[in-house]
């Protein structure tokens, strides 16, 4: 069986996890809303661009780090919030906070994950920014807010794109419910699994949701914290109004995640928030969304400079966080990748996925003549029917070589 060193890009890491997820686990991270055309459309996006190359420039030295917050990250990549990773492997969560802390990337813990963000925060406090929903209850709200702070969390990220869960056909088909209820069906097929099955076992089934713990009922099982969980979120109540109150609560930075319209984006600055994910929530809520990257350049003109811009969903390689700077965002973040490596081979395989984006923006900077990926822009992208770049100043005279004769036979006569 492939090991994680053998992996040469996210589709092997993909496929790796594949093999040791059952189908009701791997359908989980791998699917989409409806049609899954959402998801489709994230990856053609990028597909329209070309980068264009500039030669003759000395690139033998690179830079990938990015500043975010005040604090430089090693390359432009994050880990996105993504739900149940002790689902998919005990501990997860602590795995991949372990390793954006090796590779210096921001990890953006999920509210909904099996790890308490005070757990998270300590592995890897320069990394781990702490991602929530509003829920229907203002009091949890307000006190995720305040354990945030006192975990001393970087960076609050408020994801905003739920209103109401979406319609994922192949967890339905699967039977995946929440909580997860282990039918035979379900049973059967993860046998096929053992290592899975195993671990499942021995981590004592369904991974407790240690955030929303302290709202629980003293005792309560992971279940019934689920359960629990589904009654809170989503909230299709939620407004401006909670981000104004948030923000009044949370002195650092604060994010907004989810985001597509360039008029939510300016009113998400005017209430205060330093940066934005533009997002679909990488095609698993609205299947007829616009692709993230499309509404870049829309974003970007919209909040300017008052804004970190970032983007979220369908990112699969280097080359497209090079496009994705040349639209205008700061930096880049995944989920679906992160938590197959994870899934198949815990921290290393984490480490692995990010390993191997940051190889290729190195390759692809070096490829297109640039030697600082803070500096690129739009000078270096073609889009499909746009016009060819042309040149911004008249060509050079020639210059005479000395071995060649710059004057005719007849002129020497």
């Amino acid at each position: 069986m492939p090991s994680i060193p053998s992996a040469i890009n996210l589709e092997d890491l993909r496929q790796q996890a594949r093999r040791k997820l059952p189908r009701i686990a791997f359908d989980f991270i791998d699917g989409g809303a409806d049609d899954e055309a959402c998801l489709q459309r994230n990856r053609a996006a990028f597909q329209r661009y070309t980068l264009v190359p500039r030669y003759l420039r000395d690139v033998s030295r690179r830079n990938q780090s990015v500043e975010l917050f005040g604090h430089r990250y090693a390359s432009p990549i994050g880990i996105s919030p993504t739900g149940l990773a002790g689902l998919f492997r005990p501990d997860a969560d602590l795995m991949l906070a372990a390793a954006a802390r090796e590779a210096n990337v921001p990890f953006l813990l999920s509210s909904a994950a099996n790890a308490a963000l005070e757990d998270a925060s300590a592995i890897a406090p320069d990394n781990v920014w702490f991602q929530m929903y509003c829920t229907t209850n203002e009091s949890i709200n307000a006190d995720l807010v305040q354990r945030a702070i006192r975990a001393k969390v970087r960076v609050l990220v408020v994801s905003v794109d739920v209103p109401v869960n979406s319609n994922r056909e192949r967890n339905k088909r699967n039977g995946f419910s929440r909580p997860l209820k282990m039918t035979p069906g379900v049973v059967l097929e993860a046998m096929g699994h053992p290592g899975w099955v195993l671990r499942y076992l021995r981590a004592g089934g369904i991974p407790m949701m240690r955030n929303w713990l302290p709202y629980a009922p003293e005792g309560a099982q992971a279940a019934q914290v689920a359960d629990m969980y589904g009654t809170l979120t989503p909230a299709p109540m939620v407004s401006w109004q909670h981000i104004r109150k948030i923000r009044e609560a949370w002195r650092g930075p604060l994010v907004i995640k989810g985001l597509l319209h360039p008029e939510d984006a300016r009113q998400a600055v005017q209430l205060g928030a330093q940066g934005l994910i533009v997002s679909n929530h990488g095609g698993r809520q609205l299947d007829a969304a616009p692709s993230p990257l499309d509404m870049l350049p829309a974003v970007r003109d919209a909040v300017g400079r008052h804004a970190e811009l970032m983007l979220d969903s369908g990112v699969r390689r280097g080359s497209d966080l090079v496009i994705a700077r040349c639209l205008g965002a700061r930096s880049a973040i995944f989920g679906r990748p992160s938590l197959f490596g994870v899934a198949a081979g815990g921290q290393a395989g984490a480490a692995r996925a990010l390993a191997i984006v940051r190889a290729e923006v190195d390759m692809v900077l070096a490829q297109i003549g640039c030697d600082d990926f803070e500096a690129l822009n739009e000078s270096y992208l073609w889009r499909e029917g746009a016009p060819l770049p042309r040149a911004s100043t008249p060509s050079p005279s020639p210059v005479a070589r000395p071995d060649i004769p710059t004057t005719t036979p007849e002129e020497t006569a």
